[in-house]
């Protein structure tokens, strides 16, 4: 059988910059990016040519943020994509190797962010299970500090992009992997969750606000709706592009009235929500 001939439009590293920068993207801004490699159509360069794009269109002075979760870097008990058998956990548990942010890799949030993580002179935050990475002049600002018991809320980078009046940058990813909407949750009534991990001094647990992306798609849909959202294309993706702090105050209006959840301790539910797991497209 003949192979298939690839899927376009040809994507290249200069094509890439100047849709984003016809999109709106601006030199020297700060940006989230949330990526899906395969939906920009055949990118001659993959994941390098797409960080090498984003970069060009920000600028020397312009950062770069992404996400690189390592949502394996928990629990056994409450895995679930794929579960393990229940005789493994003591010894999962005292075998995983602590996150190291130099050396442990992201999982689930696709090729963009893992290049990211790897590229020269990026930086990565300290959070064992919700780390971001990033590239340019207010990396530093933006990550340090992030605090081991605070996931996505104030003490974390994504509080520090709002105080940056950084912008989203949804470049083929969908609303549901739009972690910006998880500081509402900080303060919003939310349940609270233990959620087990190794540390530098043997297995631990924390007591943490349970983040949800439940239902974002159509938190995002009325976000857009009502909310003044730049839109594009970059090859065959749909660009969107929006402040941090936008997709926050939404939130926090939204949440309560369409997602109201009680709070209370919980055991964590099987990772399987986007962020928790990571979007496999990114």
């Amino acid at each position: 059988m003949p192979t298939p001939s690839p899927t376009g439009p040809l994507v290249t590293r200069d094509s890439l910059t100047a849709d984003l920068r016809e999109a709106g993207v601006r030199p020297g801004e700060t940006l989230l990016a949330h990526t899906s490699l395969s939906s920009l159509g055949w990118v001659c360069g993959g994941a390098v040519a797409v960080v090498l794009g984003i970069l060009d269109a920000l600028g020397p002075d312009g950062t770069l943020v992404v996400p690189t979760q390592t949502g394996d870097v928990s629990d056994p008990a409450h895995w679930g994509n794929p579960p393990v058998p229940r005789e493994w956990w003591d010894t999962i548990r005292t075998s995983m190797p602590s996150y190291d942010p130099l050396v442990t890799p992201s999982r689930g949030v696709g090729v963009v962010p893992e290049t990211v993580r790897t590229w020269p002179g990026a930086r990565r935050s300290a959070h064992p299970q919700t780390s971001f990475a990033a590239i340019g002049p207010h990396a530093a600002e933006i990550l340090d500090g992030h605090a081991l018991d605070c996931r996505l809320g104030e003490r974390s980078p994504l509080a520090r992009m709002e105080g940056l009046h950084a912008r989203v940058l949804l470049l083929g990813a969908g609303y549901d992997t739009c972690t910006s909407f998880h500081l509402a949750e900080y303060r919003v009534p939310s349940p609270l969750v233990e959620l087990g991990r190794p540390g530098p001094d043997g297995w631990e647990t924390v007591t943490e606000v349970s983040i949800s992306s439940d239902r974002f798609d159509e938190l995002g849909h009325d976000f857009e709706r009502d909310r003044p959202v730049v839109r594009g294309k970059a090859g065959a993706a749909d660009v969107r592009l929006f402040p941090v702090g936008d997709a926050v105050a939404y939130a926090e209006r939204w949440l309560p009235l369409h997602r109201p959840r009680e709070e209370e301790i919980l055991h964590p539910p099987p990772l399987s929500t986007p962020f928790e797991r990571g979007d496999p497209h990114s």
